[in-house]
Order: structure tokens, then C-alpha cells, then sequence
């Protein structure tokens, strides 16, 4: 008797576990191998990793964005157009 009452004392916690454990256990057998879903999205992991290869080419050899360089400026003035706030000159407050 005194078993039984230490066994539903327990009761959630074996609960859990069991369904934790033949979760875990489907998983294990019925899941797809490591080599099967390698093989299935290696283009995908090699355009990834060669993006990724370009992307840090292509930081290292452009200039730094710290340098005031010509081409830096040049799309300012369509980063304030786009942002909403236009570049305002004396020609646009001249009356006509």
C-alpha cells in the first residue's frame, strides 16, 4: 500500500517523462538520417556559404563607410528624397 501511494504521489512527473521519452524515442526512429538531409540541401548550404564568401569579399575590398568618398555622397540626396525630407534650395521658395 505504501508503494502505491509513493506511485501517486509521482504521478505527473512519470507522466511527463513517459511521453518524453517515446517522443523522443519516435524521433529517433523515424526521423530522416543526418546524411539524407545533407544530401537533400547541399545547393542550399553551398549558395549560402558562397553568398556569405562574396559578402565578406565584398566588405573588405569596398571603402569604408567612415571615409567621405565621392560615391558615399552621391545617393544622399536620394536617401532624403526616399526618407521623406527633400533637399530644400533658395529656388524653391523664389515666386514666380
Amino acid at each position: 500500500m505504501e508503494i502505491s501511494e509513493k506511485i501517486l504521489k509521482f504521478k505527473y512527473p512519470i507522466i511527463v517523462t513517459l511521453i518524453f521519452s517515446l517522443t523522443l524515442s519516435s524521433l529517433i526512429i523515424f526521423a530522416p538520417s543526418f546524411l539524407t538531409i545533407l544530401t537533400y540541401f547541399w545547393p542550399l548550404f553551398l549558395s549560402t556559404a558562397l553568398f556569405l564568401v562574396a559578402v565578406v569579399f565584398f566588405g573588405k575590398t569596398s571603402a569604408h563607410p567612415g571615409s567621405d568618398s565621392s560615391a558615399d555622397k552621391a545617393g544622399e540626396g536620394l536617401l532624403h528624397y526616399v526618407a521623406g525630407q527633400p533637399e530644400l534650395t533658395l529656388d524653391s521658395y523664389k515666386s514666380e
